[in-house]
């Protein structure tokens, strides 16, 4: 009866949770300012709508891949089939410079424009011409560049390809070792919650950073330091993002001692050198330009990532604010780094608290960013939640006595 009682509260929480997702995917449809998120919302309600009822009749575990196929891939395939018919507003900015990239690329042998090039531009095509983002972007854009304008050529295709052959990795990894409703959770988190759906049916290129970075800490809750490694690295050849990341999760390497950090670095920091060495050697200053002195506020024109989170307001608010934010982002660097040090994480949830509290502090102290940028330690939260039943067995068995000297 206990049981019964516990499963029918757990499937009334998730309809809940589907029937919320359901109002903020119609209030986008009727109110948002940008039309693909419009768009996402108009087929995206129906979606959550129909697994808040779904919920009751095949299972909470059943219903997270249908509403995710009825709530991101769906609306994706859908704007982009649109937009390969000549709807031009059918994609975030994102996936046009993701696209440009590929192209330069194939063009030129970098993914960047120069300062000249990018100052020869009119002044409405300035922000466009930066790609702030590592070289190894670039790939989700030779399909287009290749094959042409058509739906599946569409960057977003590409972007889910990479997130779903990851997450799904990642769940497989995590099923033998972390609790089935725990697990769950991070699923949802990932492929339910507006936060992810949205952006990678609209945009997306943050879902293969994200996922990849996932499953860097679920191969290292396995104990395969050498793949973690190589799945932060490929992270961190798209998005300096994952850079936190891979740092955390070479404290965690060296605090298991394992043996293996050579292995986990040559995979999580020699990727991203790696995928520089060619953009580097055709056009070094090029790169600074976009990937370092734009996102730092140096560039031609300003980045539109201006969501009111704290770093933003603060920066606002006072001639010296921009400098006042960045302080407060220092420090808090800082002292996440001295609690590293002092307390290093032993396993890799703990690893993901540090991670979810590190990005979270980045987030809301950065002067430009954005609301969406907040799906990262909301994923690794999850990801905390997931295997914190896995983090008090291990400390339990490591307090435990030996049985030569207990």
């Amino acid at each position: 009866m206990v049981g019964i009682v516990t499963d029918l509260r757990t499937r009334l929480i998730d309809a809940t949770c589907y029937a919320l997702c359901a109002a903020f995917a119609g209030v986008t449809a009727l109110t948002s300012t940008l039309l693909p998120h419009r768009a996402w919302g108009a087929i995206a309600w129906i979606g959550y709508a129909a697994a808040a009822l779904a919920v009751f009749a095949i299972g909470r575990f059943r219903v997270v891949p249908l509403v995710f196929a009825a709530t991101a891939l769906l609306p994706l395939v859908v704007e982009s089939v649109q937009r390969a018919a000549g709807r031009t507003d059918r994609a975030q900015e994102e996936v046009l410079v993701v696209e440009q990239m590929g192209q330069r690329l194939a063009d030129t042998g970098t993914p960047y424009l120069g300062h000249a090039a990018i100052a020869a531009l009119p002044d409405a095509e300035r922000l466009m011409g930066y790609a702030p983002y590592q070289p190894g972007m670039a790939l989700f854009g030779l399909p287009r560049a290749a094959f042409g304008a058509s739906w599946w050529t569409d960057a977003r295709v590409w972007f889910a390809v990479v997130t779903v052959f990851s997450l799904v990795y990642t769940m497989s990894l995590l099923r033998p070792i972390a609790p089935a409703d725990r697990s769950l959770r991070l699923a949802q988190a990932v492929a339910v919650l507006p936060l992810c759906t949205l952006t990678l049916a609209t945009g997306g290129d943050d879902l293969p950073v994200l996922t990849l970075c996932l499953l860097a800490c679920a191969l290292a809750a396995r104990d395969r330091y050498g793949a973690a490694g190589i799945a932060v690295g490929l992270a961190g050849a798209l998005k300096l993002f994952a850079l936190p990341v891979a740092l955390v999760l070479l404290v965690l390497v060296i605090a298991a001692r394992t043996g293996r950090v050579t292995r986990f670095a040559l995979g999580a920091f020699g990727l991203p050198v790696l995928a520089l060495v060619p953009a580097l050697l055709v056009d070094a200053h090029a790169y600074i330009e976009n990937a370092l002195r734009f996102p730092a506020g140096h560039g031609l024109v300003t980045s539109p990532a201006q969501s009111p989170l704290p770093g933003h307001l603060i920066a606002e608010s006072t001639a010296g604010g921009r400098g006042i934010a960045l302080a407060l982002l220092v420090l808090a660097g800082l002292v996440i780094a001295v609690r590293l040090v002092r307390r290093p994480p032993r396993t890799a949830g703990s690893a993901a608290a540090y991670i979810a509290a590190g990005l979270t502090a980045a987030i809301m102290l950065t002067p430009s960013t954005r609301f969406g940028y907040l799906l990262y330690p909301v994923a690794f939260l999850a990801l905390w939640w997931s295997l914190r039943r896995v983090d008090v067995d291990a400390t339990e068995d490591r307090a435990a006595p030996s049985p030569v000297t207990g």
